[in-house]
């Protein structure tokens, strides 16, 4: 059986920038330890597989990292569903739905060219210790804004979103790795987004680094499960004023991989806190497996 794969650089707006993604299609015959294998081989932060025709109007996607299935994630939601789109689909349809761990997940093609995806409703859990944050990202105390708290936020995969006073921090982190495990050890939140209200180019607002080792993911250029986690925190602590909130953010700069999200977000309603993350998918490469 033939097993096509592309790859595909998300969140960027030219190619070798934003996130890297392998798309493994026509995949339904692949074991779990043989999907395992090929994500760590490929060694992106992670790696899909289509393993059938879409069931009930929606396409089943599996996503791994290097070392474990996750239920859902931003940028491999937004690579699948433009691979699908382009290479799998019947005529380019508008709106592509995904099959993943979390449950459907819609994304929406904009005539602009970018993808958009609505995530889950978000669940905002614990407050956490902007001293044991700042340990852990290698940061002196006042680095981190005593104004907004440290929280969890999970639109599908849970999330530590920490403010910082300014991009001077942002790009002075250095993740102690002990600390790490100390606090993400016991809880199911294991991504850290820290970000900063001073974005580099004048037309963007924000800017933030997401950290995942125990992924196997040290940093991650673009995050779009973190960032609608990022979303729904500004929405709800209406940290720009509103509790509407729609903004473009940057990441991936430290590692040389320039990315742009753009988020949007209404906590209007109360908890009911509608999010959707938004970019743009650029193909880099196709090819294929050899079978063992």
């Amino acid at each position: 059986m033939s097993h096509p794969f592309h790859i595909v650089d998300v969140f960027a707006r030219e190619r070798y920038a934003g996130n890297q993604l392998a798309v493994v299609t026509d995949a339904g015959d692949r074991s779990t330890e043989t999907m395992q294998a090929i994500a760590s081989e490929m060694d992106y932060s992670e790696t899909t597989f289509v393993t059938g025709p879409p069931e009930n109007g929606a396409w089943p996607v599996r996503i791994f990292t290097p070392n474990s299935e996750i239920p859902f994630a931003g940028h491999p939601t937004l690579g699948t569903a433009h691979v699908i789109r382009e290479h799998l689909a019947d005529d380019r349809p508008a709106t592509v739905t995904l099959d993943l761990g979390v449950g459907e997940v819609p994304v929406e093609a904009r005539e602009d060219g970018t993808l958009w995806m609505t995530q889950r409703t978000p669940e905002f859990g614990d407050r956490l210790d902007h001293a044991a944050l700042a340990e852990v990202l290698g940061l002196p105390r006042e680095a981190l804004d005593d104004r907004w708290p440290v929280r969890v936020v999970s639109t599908g995969l849970p999330t530590i979103v920490v403010p910082l006073t300014d991009r001077e921090a942002l790009t002075s982190i250095d993740l102690d790795r002990a600390a790490y495990d100390r606090v993400t050890g016991d809880r199911e939140a294991k991504n850290v987004l820290a970000f900063a209200p001073d974005a580099r180019r004048e037309e963007n607002d924000l800017a933030d680094r997401v950290f995942a080792p125990f992924y196997d993911v040290p940093e991650d250029p673009a995050t779009g499960s973190s960032n609608g986690c990022l979303a729904a925190y500004l929405a709800r602590t209406e940290y720009r004023g509103s509790p509407v909130v729609d903004v473009r953010v940057e990441q991936g700069y430290e590692m040389g991989r320039p990315s742009l999200l753009s988020l949007h977000a209404d906590a209007s309603a109360g908890d009911d806190v509608h999010v959707a993350v938004g970019g743009g998918v650029v193909p880099v490469a196709t090819g294929e497996l050899l079978d063992p």
